[in-house]
């Protein structure tokens, strides 16, 4: 008995039209929030993966359709670049990120630096805090157990926080802190 290699069947893709776009659209919606820009370049896309397949597609047409589809999704309010913006914002300052790293995937994602800016000054934000929040999620710092430990990876642990956007001052505030206890913690 002999068993064949299984065959790699190439995927045949589905022809783009202006119908198709919409649904695609819609269908990422119901999964993810997103912003006009990073929904665009999902369509962009789909649109490029299928001009690439079939050569004598016309590009120019299914971009000029995305367009149309996107300023029909923001009408019907499907797409908003503020909802969006103030999701993501809640979320990083959840987990902890700081402003600049924020600011950074807000901005990749296609929204406005001004309205950024405008809704992280209507948030309860604290850098210090959220330096606290970050290095207690990743165990670093002052919330290593041993005070040994602290020293050892005093320098890790700088890095660690600057990478991830926290500014020197603050690093440096924060890694200078011991936490013997659970008591002492200011979060």
């Amino acid at each position: 008995m002999t068993f064949d290699a299984p065959q790699n069947k190439k995927k045949v893709l589905k022809k783009i039209t202006k119908q198709r776009l919409k649904n695609i659209g819609l269908y990422y919606l119901e999964r993810f929030e997103s912003s006009v820009q990073n929904l665009r370049d999902v369509l962009k896309r789909r649109v490029d993966k299928y001009a690439y397949e079939n050569k004598d597609f016309d590009k120019a047409q299914a971009y000029q359709w995305i367009e149309e589809v996107l300023e029909e999704f923001q009408k019907l309010n499907y797409v908003n670049d503020e909802r969006y913006a103030e999701l993501k914002i809640k979320d990083y300052l959840n987990a902890g990120k700081p402003a600049r790293y924020i600011k950074t995937k807000l901005k990749a994602k296609g929204v406005n630096e001004d309205d950024v800016e405008d809704l992280l000054s209507k948030e309860d934000y604290d850098p210090k805090k959220m330096a606290l929040k970050f290095a207690k999620k990743k165990k670093i710092g002052p919330y290593r157990l041993d005070f040994d430990e602290q020293k050892e990876f005093r320098q890790k642990d700088m890095g660690t926080l600057l990478r991830a956007g926290f500014d020197y001052e603050i690093v440096c505030d924060i890694l200078s802190q011991n936490f013997g206890t659970e008591e002492d913690e200011l979060i």
